[in-house]
Order: C-alpha cells, then structure tokens, then sequence
C-alpha cells in the first residue's frame, strides 16, 4: 500500500516524514493510526488497521518512516 519515494494506494513514507515532525506524540499517534486503521488525511481511501503487531513495532515502524526525510 505505500512505497519509501512514490505513492501507492497510500502516500509515500517520504511523504509522510515530511508532513510530520519526528517527536514522541507524532510517533505514538501514527503508530495507532497503523493498529487501527485510519481515513482522510489522505484521501478516502481509508487505512486498513493492523491489530496484529505490537504497539512497539508500530512505533519502530513510524520511527523509520519518519527517519526518511
């Protein structure tokens, strides 16, 4: 659903980097945006949420997302 430079169906992680700063509440908001899904700060197609992983590998997860600036 997104790729590092391009976007996908989603918006590229670049993307995403760029629109949020690399503090502790954007971590922790974007990492519960990927547990639960989400829709419409990027268009309507919404974000399938991901219930499986750890609350601490979505936040290493949202952590290299926004590393890529």
């Amino acid at each position: 659903c997104h790729k590092e430079d391009a976007k996908l169906i989603g918006p590229a992680y670049k993307d995403v980097a760029k629109k949020y700063e690399n503090n502790d509440k954007n971590v922790k908001m974007l990492a519960e945006k990927i547990l639960k899904g989400g829709q419409g700060v990027w268009g309507e197609i919404p974000m399938a949420g991901h219930p499986n992983l750890s609350p601490e590998d979505a936040e290493a997860m949202v952590k290299y997302i926004l590393s890529l600036k």
